[in-house]
């Protein structure tokens, strides 16, 4: 057995109102190894890992740390990257308009007499950026980058800052299968000849199966089995029984009979021009329609235009010089703001949830009942508060949001539970038109599941639903009806039995191809 590098003893952890997030948590980490965690939303993972790394104070729980044989009591996070305890979250920490290298040293600046050392900062992070695979030019603004590449230089940060222990929280949640494969190659060539150790949290099991040396699964705040490759069964399927404390046979639920109706949305001739590069369409005459019953995936590759299609859509609220024509139920309308879509019957859950989606410093009640006030309100404009309570509660018990009431703090939910918060408020809203983007990611397996049949459910009301989704088991397994998108246009449709992996990817590639060189 490896030396250990870092161990948990019987870590709790109780929030303000009673809210036990950590319950007796032990694991055991060993030197130059990736150690997985995987659990359900809201089984209390990231609140271990802030605790490892300082986030959350000593004495704000209950337990141990040991780390090289010694315990820790670390008071920020500044204590435990001193150690070379390093965490990286799921929402990157980077400044859009500094460059990568001033990124890299962020807070860790290279310096002489307190004078920034810049020919020393650049040398350094060419050494680091060379470590970590990233061949850009150490002066390009980080918002100039893709996801991927702003992924790699949180791991250049980390490296800069001298780590031992990497701690990564959903690294690949927002990263396409290509830049995924890089970022998994990276941590297992930096474990071979670094000697580093890293912990993961995903909820790509795949992507666990492949990397990981061992794994621990928590659920409801307690370590509830530790596995080790080659001695146990990573199957995926034995870790999400062990997730969710049950056994789920079928990934996607089975669709529903459910008649599919008439057209009621159709977008002809879209076009959107790019935010940023002038005489650029992100958009490019692109023309689709949803029947009402019906569920319709968009697949594509990251970048694609799939986001800028339906946040275009959605009120205009992505891109610019937007043209072409929107249909509802066979008449024209128009839309010229958010509050036009709404008005139409159209709603649209971002990718974004912490970002654009949800207010995060207010309540469920609140988020949920947000786009729809004036339901609740008197000619008078003053809200029925008793009323909106009401409302509330009802889509919280419809959705099965776990939490203590609708008066809890959205920021205090788990991923899922945020998920399904945004659901709400949209449902809630009573749309024709459901526009979902990415709708599950970042979500564990048994949450994933309860949208699923939401989606179904939605749809058997006679709504027409729109996913966008990466994954491509996931549009397979939820649309009755496939467009393929490619660099801002349809690439292909398919009706979903005669579609495949290998269909959709055809689909791409058939349109790269046809590009004029």
């Amino acid at each position: 057995m490896a030396p250990c590098l870092l161990e948990t003893k019987n870590i709790a952890k109780v929030f303000p109102g009673g809210v036990r997030a950590l319950d007796g948590v032990n694991i055991r980490v060993e030197e130059k190894s990736i150690h997985a965690l995987c659990g359900e939303n809201g089984a209390g993972k990231s609140t271990l890992m802030n605790i490892l790394s300082g986030v959350y104070p000593y004495g704000t729980y209950e337990g141990k740390i040991m780390y090289k044989g010694k315990e820790c009591r670390f008071s920020d996070i500044r204590d435990s990257e001193k150690e070379g305890i390093v965490i990286i979250h799921q929402e990157l920490a980077l400044i859009p308009c500094l460059s990568v290298m001033e990124n890299i040293f962020l807070g860790n600046e290279r310096q002489t007499n307190g004078i920034m050392d810049w020919e020393r900062t650049r040398m350094e992070a060419v050494q680091i950026m060379e470590r970590v695979g990233l061949h850009e030019d150490p002066d390009v603004p980080v918002n100039k980058l893709g996801m991927g590449k702003q992924q790699l230089i949180e791991i250049a940060k980390a490296l800069s800052k001298d780590a031992k222990l990497l701690i990564l929280d959903e690294p690949t949640a927002s990263l396409n299968d290509e830049d995924s494969e890089k970022l998994l190659d990276l941590l297992l060539d930096l474990r071979e000849k670094s000697g580093m150790t890293a912990i993961i949290i995903s909820h790509k099991l795949n992507e666990i199966t492949r990397i990981a040396d061992k794994l621990t699964v928590i659920r409801d705040g307690k370590s509830i089995a530790s596995w080790a490759k080659g001695k146990d069964d990573f199957a995926e399927d034995r870790i999400i029984k062990s997730m969710v404390g049950r056994e789920i046979t079928d990934r996607y639920p089975p669709r529903p009979n459910r008649p599919i109706g008439d057209i009621c949305l159709e977008v002809k001739d879209w076009c959107v021009g790019s935010p940023d590069i002038p005489d650029r369409l992100v958009v490019d005459h692109v023309s689709f329609h949803v029947r009402r019953g019906e569920v319709v995936g968009f697949a594509g590759l990251m970048g694609a235009g799939r986001t800028a299609l339906a946040m275009s859509i959605f009120g205009k609220s992505c891109g610019r010089g937007i043209s072409g024509t929107i249909r509802k139920d066979g008449k024209e309308i128009k839309i010229e703001s958010v509050a036009d879509a709404i008005e139409n019957g159209i709603a649209y859950v971002t990718e974004d949830r912490k970002g654009k989606g949800l207010i995060l410093m207010e309540n469920i009640r609140e988020n949920i009942t947000l786009p729809t006030l004036k339901k609740f309100s008197s000619p008078g404009g003053l809200i029925n508060e008793e009323a909106e309570a009401n409302a509330a509660e009802e889509y919280m018990q419809k959705l099965h949001i776990k939490a203590p009431g609708i008066f809890q703090k959205t920021r205090n939910l788990s991923g899922g539970n945020q998920q399904k918060v945004m659901l709400a408020r949209w449902i809630c809203a009573n749309p024709d038109v459901l526009i979902l983007d990415e709708p599950t990611r970042g979500i564990d397996a048994g949450a994933k599941y309860e949208i699923y049949c939401i989606i179904n459910e939605l749809a058997k009301q006679g709504k027409s639903i729109i996913v966008i989704s990466s994954e491509m088991p996931e549009i397979l397994g939820l649309s009755d009806r496939i467009y393929v998108m490619h660099e801002g246009r349809f690439a292909g449709e398919l009706p979903v039995d005669e579609a495949s992996q290998e269909g959709i990817m055809r689909c791409i590639m058939q349109a790269n191809s046809a590009k004029p060189s």
